[in-house]
């Protein structure tokens, strides 16, 4: 229907006023749409709050039904004592069994939703014996029934049970009685139990019960009554169920089908009309932000939902103890305001990924107990324009009225890169959202009890403007945990795992160096897999040392198909960086070498220290290049002739040599000073284009450098295995027949020329058809990631 208004008279009636240049409808003889809407929405209202019942009716299935039946919570035709005045239980709470009969139907009535208050008295008269009588061929299917789940023994016997001083129940007593938990199934003096007699279809049930009576209390004038519903389909009913609906309910063939559809279809009718109206009036103010585009996407977690606290979080104490502050204010925030501290208005977490910076802003709100907002950067940013901009106004007003709170920005760098970097001269929307967001936290005062903490691993990005004081002034550092938070987060992750009690959690802590607490959490899962996969009751340390090398150096592939050949080289490779490692005097100790093929690698010599290094001194990275160059002089000495399986070798010596003669100072040539920039990844379009800060004489002394630490560390390479040949040739062929030697074997190996405790020999696991093996992999092509493995500075890094 148009909205356009229609033309006006020329002149308006003397006995009516004047048309007002604003009326869309100055004529009478026409009706407004919305006038339509509003009708039929009352209409529908009207006819609902007619016809359907102000009390929703709860559904149970026939067993539920059946159970509380049985055990007096249904309210039945004269059973319920009515207090009230003028109100007649048999007709106002009776039974219905609504439909068609004999096909479906649906059967209404009441139930006792305080269970503790159906106004009746209970009196426990004590512990009495009774009998049922039964005829084995009639009441079978019945008592089975009643019985079922009671471990009931069913004894011979040649004549009558003395039933003297036994009360008689009938077997609706008896189903009664065991659905209120009267029986006594596992009496010590009696148990449960069905005596037959011999010869004849006469049995008994014996047992004892508490003799509880039930005694109307008409004083009770708190009865809680609520209805409820079943649906009946009597096609699947047995005849005594039938008859047992029939004898406590009315039956009602069902009328009134225009009704049902009324009540069917008039609330959905309601519900697209109102949509409708809603939909076209968004649509009208679409530029005030149409569809609610500029509503913050921040999930709110109160302290129902949000159950984390500091004993969740382990291995990164100094940022509780900084964190802690925050806790504090947040519950009592007088104590600081009373001699003027502020607190600051955001705190930034800085760590490398899976530190738990999420998990710590949790366990602070958890702690606190006020509701937490979280948000991801990349939730403000869209296609439209002014959109993040919205939202950041909207979460800043959420959180004042739900002060004192927090707001969690996950991912910061996603909206607070550096301003004035990004394409078309920096005006976009990442940096109108950006801008919103360094209003907000300047607008609001820290005395309101609304904090923002923001988590990121890039904070070289941000924008400065977000890190001077009076925004994010604090920055917590979440840094990766060491050997004694390792050991913490270990025990926090296996607390739901079930672990053999010698397992020792400190050799896997001090087997992880570098190692993140998602990391941990990933290795104690894969343990835990790993335990069930081969059907054991509990994790043992074997495990977790498997899942440790599985999240640290990938899965082993035993199903790929090497040739003798690649085989005899992998070891001889592998062999050249062990041997050089357990020589040389300043390197991590062995922790095992594998011509297995894991992960992107043919074989591995895996090195691990004996503690937590931070600081790397000039004849230790010295050290490392000689090792990384054992694999490839192996080769040369052994085929003259190398491979492309050193590529991982030379990369990894590469950025050691260019990182000693560039950053840290360790070149006699070039001094104590810094080559290039320390800002980490490069920012584009902050980056790209600038200057490297050094000479085309400086380079080509920063080139010569390199190579001479690479060409002096192969040299020495060469020199210590060509002097050890034979030890190599032994650690060779041990590694061809095992495929995979422990440090103390190899080290065996070359002091003794044997293994005091050899492993057993590797039998491969069946394939999954069972007959056929798999297929080998294509054969690596120059230039791929494909290499033989981590080195010594695969494991442990030196410090940027």
């Amino acid at each position: 229907m148009s909205d356009q208004r229609p033309p006006e008279s020329p002149k308006p009636p003397e006995n009516r006023p004047p048309v007002r240049p604003n009326d869309k409808n100055p004529q009478s003889g026409g009706m407004n749409w919305r006038v339509l809407i509003l009708l039929l929405v009352g209409g529908t209202i009207l006819f609902a709050a007619m016809t359907m019942s102000s009390e929703k009716a709860k559904v149970f299935d026939y067993s539920e039904f059946r159970t509380m039946v049985d055990q007096g919570k249904i309210v039945v035709e004269t059973d319920l004592p009515d207090p009230t005045e003028g109100v007649e239980p048999n007709t106002k709470h009776r039974l219905i069994a609504v439909g068609d009969a004999g096909i479906t139907a649906k059967l209404k009535g009441y139930y006792y939703s305080d269970p503790k208050n159906d106004g009746f008295k209970y009196e426990n008269k004590g512990e009495f014996p009774f009998v049922v009588t039964i005829d084995k061929q009639l009441n079978v299917k019945e008592v089975n029934q009643i019985l079922r789940g009671l471990n009931v023994p069913n004894v011979s016997a040649d004549a009558v049970p003395s039933l003297e001083g036994r009360d008689s129940l009938t077997l609706k007593d008896l189903r009664e009685r065991i659905a209120r938990g009267d029986v006594l199934a596992n009496a010590k003096e009696e148990p449960l139990s069905i005596v037959s007699i011999n010869g004849s279809d006469s049995a008994y049930i014996l047992g004892r019960y508490n003799k509880v009576e039930r005694i109307a209390n008409p004083d009770e004038k708190d009865i809680k009554l609520a209805p409820f519903e079943v649906d009946l389909n009597y096609a699947s009913f047995p005849e005594d169920e039938k008859d047992f609906i029939s004898s406590i309910a009315k039956t009602q063939i069902e009328t009134g089908n225009l009704k049902m559809l009324m009540f069917n279809l008039l609330p959905i009718l309601l519900i697209i009309l109102v949509l409708f109206f809603l939909f076209r009036q968004q649509m009208k103010s679409a530029g005030k932000g149409a569809m609610s585009f500029g509503k913050s996407k921040a999930k709110l977690l109160n302290h129902e939902t949000n159950k984390v606290t500091f004993k969740n979080v382990a291995g990164i104490e100094e940022a509780k103890e900084e964190l802690w502050e925050i806790v504090d204010y947040l519950r009592d925030p007088k104590k600081f305001q009373t001699l003027g501290g502020k607190l600051p208005k955001g705190v930034l977490m800085v760590g490398p990924p899976g530190t738990g910076k999420t998990l710590l802003a949790r366990a602070v709100a958890g702690e606190a107990d006020v509701p937490f907002y979280s948000i991801s950067g990349s939730d403000f940013v869209e296609m439209f324009v002014g959109v993040g901009a919205s939202r950041v106004r909207d979460m800043f007003e959420q959180g004042k009225k739900s002060a004192p709170c927090l707001i969690f920005i996950d991912e910061i760098d996603a909206v607070g890169r550096h301003r004035g970097h990004g394409v078309g001269g920096g005006h976009d929307e990442r940096e109108q959202t950006l801008n919103q967001l360094l209003v907000e936290m300047d607008g609001f005062d820290a005395t309101s009890g609304v904090i923002i903490i923001a988590a990121t691993n890039r904070p070289d990005v941000l924008d400065p403007a977000l890190l001077r004081p009076g925004r994010f002034d604090r920055e917590v550092r979440v840094g990766l945990p060491d050997v004694k938070g390792r050991e913490e987060i270990l025990n926090v992750h296996v607390r739901n795992i079930k672990l053999a009690a010698d397992t020792n959690l400190e050799i896997i802590a001090r087997g992880t160096p570098g190692f993140s607490g998602a990391e941990l959490a990933n290795l104690i899962n894969e343990a835990a897999l790993l335990a069930a996969r081969g059907s054991l009751k509990e994790v043992t340390i074997k495990e977790l040392e498997e899942a440790r090398d599985k999240v640290r150096w990938g899965r082993e592939r035993r199903s790929m198909a090497l040739s003798e050949k690649e085989k005899e080289n992998t070891a001889y490779h592998e062999a050249g960086h062990a041997i050089l490692n357990v020589l040389l005097e300043h390197t991590d100790p062995l922790h095992k070498v594998t011509i297995i093929p894991r992960g992107p690698a043919l074989g591995m010599a895996m090195f691990l220290p004996t503690e937590d290094r931070f600081n790397y001194r000039v004849n230790e990275l010295l050290d490392q290049l000689v090792v990384a160059m054992g694999g490839r002089v192996a080769e040369e000495i052994i085929f003259g002739n190398v491979t492309n399986g050193a590529m991982g070798d030379i990369r990894q010596a590469t950025n050691i040599a260019r990182q000693m003669v560039t950053q840290w100072g360790m070149s006699e040539k070039l001094g104590m000073i810094q080559y290039g920039s320390d800002q980490g990844e490069v920012v584009y379009a902050r980056d790209a284009g600038g200057s490297r800060g050094y000479s085309e004489e400086t380079a080509n002394t920063i080139d010569s450098e390199i190579k001479r630490l690479v060409d002096e560390a192969y040299v020495k390479a060469t020199e210590m295995l060509v002097a050890n040949r034979d030890t190599l040739e032994l650690v060779t062929q041990a590694l061809i027949e095992y495929e995979t030697l422990d440090g103390q074997q190899i080290v065996d190996l070359m002091e003794k020329g044997s293994m005091s405790n050899p492993p057993s020999s590797p039998t491969p696991p069946p394939t999954p058809d069972g007959n056929q093996t798999s297929a080998p992999e294509p054969p690596r092509k120059s230039g791929e990631d494909e290499d033989d493995g981590p080195v010594a500075g695969d494991v442990v890094s030196a410090p940027a």
